[in-house]
């Protein structure tokens, strides 16, 4: 076995399909976790496709290996590191402690691989799901339930599973896993402990927000899957209220979903943003958002619903999906009906009572964002403790 002995002096490897300059919560926890582990003095790599025409410019080391464009998918990559020579020679000049797999696609085969050769330990943190994203792509049940089972087997090999919170335990068992897993949360890197009205306040004026005006957010991929149909049908039922509503990323849907804001008369209350990746941008919109809805029954555990509490803006969200488990109703959030009228309905009570929304955000900021650094922490400690495992064996 590897003679680390618990020792963390050799690199650990950070493993997803996604990375900046493609902006998504898996995205954002790779780049926190290898942000503040080399914050920590922690030797790392970060391990990814490559995307056209962007370079990196972070801390530490990003691998890259050949990509092609998902058809559909926009702007995701399908991975082909087995066509990348010198990659590969790279890759192998590295001695890991650790291999973390954010993914089990491409990167994380590569980080199965490197695990086998090296005697190192594996950990494979599930984050999404993927049986919804496969019947998306493929229209066929059966098959997304046989790619789904692949999936499954992946996550066996490793060490340990990681989950984001309690709940994504049920979608994991649901897909076939009876192996343990760990709960490690997601960090926020918009936890402060300075004041947060004046942002607030600055947040507003920059994005030309009126005194009077409710400004609802949704940032995330624009795809049917994250309920956005839901979200611009509500706003239709409530378009006699003074409102402005940000759509903030990009996605398949996008099109369609401007369409619809057309058809329905929106157009004068809604604005498709675009994608940010500039985190202070983003962080303006979070801070100057009264309500952030994310009506979503297809995420796991979203980082946006926790980023937007640290900016004390609380989420409207659906009762009993897995997203909603960190929210308490009208305590650090608001819960509703996966329907319409329902969601309208909650829009057009809150509007009309800012103090419950400023409430909720206060204590959403108490509850729900805890810092990447503190995680980290967390994530460090596991690191070692299982490296001092595996070496005993």
């Amino acid at each position: 076995m590897s003679n680390t002995q618990g020792d963390t002096t050799k690199t650990i490897g950070i493993f997803n399909d996604s990375f900046p300059p493609i902006m998504d919560g898996v995205s954002l926890t790779a780049q926190n976790y290898a942000y503040w582990l080399q914050k920590k003095n922690q030797p790392v790599c970060v391990v990814t496709p490559k995307s056209p025409n962007y370079t990196d410019n972070e801390p530490y080391p990003v691998l890259r290996y050949t990509s092609i464009p998902i058809i559909g998918r926009k702007p995701y990559r399908l991975g082909l590191p087995k066509m990348d020579l010198s990659f590969n020679t790279e890759i192998n000049k590295i001695s890991f402690g650790l291999v973390h797999a954010h993914c089990p696609f491409s990167s994380g085969e590569i980080a199965l691989t490197i695990a086998k050769e090296q005697h190192i330990p594996l950990v494979a943190t599930f984050h999404s799901k993927y049986r919804d994203d496969f019947e998306h792509s493929v229209r066929n049940k059966r098959i997304a339930g046989m790619m789904t089972k692949e999936v499954m087997r992946f996550f066996k090999k490793a060490d340990e599973v990681w989950i984001p919170q309690a709940s994504v335990e049920e979608t994991i068992r649901e897909y076939g896993f009876k192996g343990k897993v760990e709960i490690v949360d997601n960090g926020n890197d918009f936890s402060s402990t300075e004041p947060i009205e004046p942002i607030k306040k600055q947040a507003r004026l920059n994005l030309h927000i009126a005194e009077n005006e409710t400004l609802l957010l949704f940032v995330g991929q624009h795809i049917w899957e994250k309920n956005t149909r839901l979200i611009i049908e509500s706003l239709a039922l409530i378009k006699d209220l003074s409102f402005k509503m940000f759509f903030v990323g990009i996605g398949y849907a996008l099109d369609d979903m401007k369409q619809l804001v057309d058809k329905l008369e929106l157009n004068s209350k809604v604005v498709f943003v675009g994608v940010i990746t500039d985190r202070e941008q983003i962080k303006q919109y979070y801070a100057a958002a009264d309500l952030f809805l994310f009506p979503s029954i297809y995420d796991n555990a979203p980082l946006v619903v926790r980023e937007a509490g640290a900016l004390q803006t609380p989420s409207v969200l659906i009762e009993g999906a897995s997203a909603a488990d960190i929210i308490t109703d009208n305590f650090n959030g608001f819960l509703t009906n996966n329907s319409t009228e329902s969601f309208a309905g909650k829009l057009r009570e809150l509007i009309a009572a800012p103090d419950k929304i400023r409430q909720a955000g206060v204590n959403a900021s108490k509850t729900i964002a805890r810092s990447w650094e503190s995680v980290t922490e967390e994530v460090l400690d596991r690191y070692q403790k299982l490296i001092k495992r595996t070496w005993r064996r």
